[in-house]
């Protein structure tokens, strides 16, 4: 018995028939030159209309999770409780996402008389990481596997975060499957601490031996925690201890005038917001890349449309449209938009969304935009096992 539904909407009609899409229109016949003449096109318009109040949406963004952070903490003292946890949650989310994030993709860069903290040569760099981004994460290993392989890499092995290449290990296992998602349930309370932390860190000693001529270092999942290596004992000089010290020995102690029940209290609501700025940030990035509807390639890429095209078929988008959505979105909602320019200010995806899908109807592509928890189930399934992601040439897409 077939089943079939659609699931591409609103620009193309498509059907699934198991987890094998099948497009009206085949993944060879986009034209990828006049793609690529449209996209930049769209581009040199928006960079036209980059102004002040770019920047001006930015700091609004920032202060709207600094309001969170400080009433967070405000009432932290209290007691332990999930609002607090969850505004300090909502504070670190929005650092990470809101600015961080666009900051180090030189969004804001090309905008005059800002102040220059705010571009990515001087944000978080040097002393100012424990000002600008005091995390689990270094700036300079987020950009290594963020910026500059998972952006130019995306849905290929070589892309530090395709979850179907980095979750083979559960995938192929003899656990059942209630196990399975067991396993990722429990993943995504401490992911940033077990996946990107170890991860960034890596990536960022391999390009750093890469550039001194040394031999590529053999980094093990053990080995990048030992103390005994040279790589381990990075790891937890420059992020494990440092955030562990931050964040769960100096910020309680702020609150000793008010009593040791103030500090214990502090203490228990920062180990919970940790916990939900993991499953914040797992629920937004892991299903923005995907799905048994979204591609992977085994082939590198090969010119700019083609570039193009698949940053568009293996990305997701979430609802859009609103400063308040977005926010809790981290504007990772527009994640089609953000890989095609990764370095547009965050609320000129709001502008050029609609653009984007009436290029992909123009052009017959899918274009994917649901509901986030949808999204999460279709991703997880694939961290399981339970589907697969789709590959040009292999019997899916109109192929």
């Amino acid at each position: 018995m077939i089943f079939i539904n659609f699931i591409i909407y609103p620009s193309t009609i498509a059907f699934k028939k198991g987890n094998t899409v099948l497009s009206l229109h085949s993944y060879q016949s986009v034209d990828r030159e006049q793609l690529a003449k449209d996209i930049s096109e769209i581009h040199q318009q928006v960079l036209a209309n980059i102004s002040i109040n770019d920047f001006k949406h930015l700091t609004k963004m920032e202060r709207w999770g600094k309001i969170c952070s400080a009433i967070g903490y405000a009432t932290a003292w209290i007691a332990p409780n999930p609002f607090s946890a969850f505004l300090i949650s909502q504070g670190s989310f929005t650092r990470w996402t809101q600015v961080v994030h666009p900051v180090g993709h030189r969004a804001y860069d090309k905008i005059e008389n800002i102040n220059e903290k705010y571009t990515s040569k001087k944000f978080a760099q040097g002393w100012r990481r424990f000002i600008d981004w005091p995390d689990w994460i270094t700036p300079a290993g987020w950009h290594q596997e963020h910026d500059v392989l998972h952006h130019y890499n995306l849905g290929e092995k070589s892309d530090p975060d395709q979850i179907q290449h980095n979750m083979e290990w559960l995938r192929q296992s003899n656990l059942p499957m209630w196990q399975r998602y067991t396993i990722v349930a429990l993943f995504s309370g401490i992911w940033k601490i077990a996946y990107y932390t170890p991860r960034t860190h890596k990536e960022l000693q391999l390009n750093l031996a890469k550039k001194q001529g040394d031999i590529e270092p053999v980094m093990t999942r053990l080995g990048a925690w030992s103390l005994f290596t040279k790589q381990g004992r990075a790891l937890w000089l420059h992020s494990i201890l440092p955030y562990t010290a931050y964040r769960f020995v100096l910020l309680p102690l702020l609150f000793f005038p008010l009593g040791n029940y103030a500090v214990i209290s502090v203490l228990i609501n920062l180990i919970l917001a940790e916990i939900f700025t993991n499953m914040h940030s797992f629920l937004v990035i892991v299903p923005n890349h995907a799905g048994d509807d979204v591609m992977m390639f085994d082939e590198k890429v090969q010119g700019k449309g083609e570039f193009y095209l698949r940053q568009i078929l293996g990305s997701v988008n979430y609802p859009t449209g609103s400063n308040l959505n977005d926010f809790f979105y981290g504007w990772l909602n527009y994640q089609v938009e953000h890989h095609l320019w990764p370095d547009m200010p965050l609320n000129q995806y709001q502008k050029v969304q609609p653009q984007v899908m009436a290029l992909c109807k123009k052009h017959n592509i899918p274009y994917l935009q649901q509901s986030v928890f949808k999204r999460l189930l279709k991703a997880v399934d694939v961290m399981v096992g339970k589907t697969s992601m789709l590959k040009p040439g292999k019997n899916n897409y109109g192929m």
